[in-house]
């Protein structure tokens, strides 16, 4: 019903991570930037770190529909399995067949295909969202993946999205391999008053809005 009223072609605040509704301010788009560029000059892994509602996930799924058309993407949006799950996932999500084979067989066959499509001009991306609760076990399974490479070249990149919890797991002594890979550290951080201003009146527009004003400057305030 307010739709209506307010001339919206759609709710302007919907919760779910639509990246037609990303607010690009300079952080976003420098955070946006530093991931393309990651992925495409295959540097291996990068973590992208953020308070919860700073649009992780939104910026991860702007970034999948802005790779390039060689560029294959897995993204994981629940970490909380095993390596062995997060494995077959890859796979199936990639057309590899994993029907009855053992986590050897997956990996051989995970390699061949990377390394097939590297020779194609390809590149392979694993978006992992919510990095923060896999498990130190897990994070350092996905270490030794990444060593899944040609003599020149990364054949996989990783993505680590998560909150300030990641970096605190990623200091832990028992993953200094790791987070001594990881090639790009990207940060998001919150809006600042003028920017939760600029980032309603963007998203009241994108969803049809006639004026931009229909939020007081009080209302803006409490909201920041």
């Amino acid at each position: 019903m307010y739709e209506q009223h307010f001339g919206f072609r759609e709710p302007p605040f919907r919760i779910t991570p639509d990246p037609r509704f990303l607010y690009r301010n300079p952080c976003v788009e420098e955070a946006a930037a530093a991931l393309a560029y990651g992925i495409e000059r295959r540097k291996g892994f990068l973590s992208l770190v953020g308070e919860a509602g700073t649009g992780k996930t939104t910026l991860l799924r702007h970034v999948l529909d802005t790779l390039s058309g060689n560029v294959r993407t897995v993204l994981l949006l629940h970490p909380t399995v095993e390596f062995d799950e997060i494995l077959e996932y890859i796979l199936s999500e990639l057309g590899i067949p994993i029907e009855g084979a053992r986590k050897l067989v997956l990996l051989q066959r995970l390699q061949e295909f990377l390394l097939e499509h590297t020779r194609a001009g390809g590149n392979v991306a694993l978006l992992i969202d919510e990095a923060q609760d896999l498990a130190p076990p897990v994070l350092e399974e996905l270490r030794l993946l990444s060593n899944l490479e040609t003599g020149t070249e990364k054949i996989l990149q990783i993505v680590l999205a998560g909150q300030p919890e990641l970096e605190g797991k990623l200091a832990d002594p028992s993953l200094r391999q790791l987070r001594q890979r990881i090639a790009l550290h990207i940060r998001l951080r919150p809006l600042s008053p003028d920017e939760v201003t600029a980032y309603v009146r963007t998203r009241l527009e994108l969803a049809g809005a006639a004026r931009k004003d229909l939020f007081t400057p009080d209302a803006l305030a409490q909201i920041a």
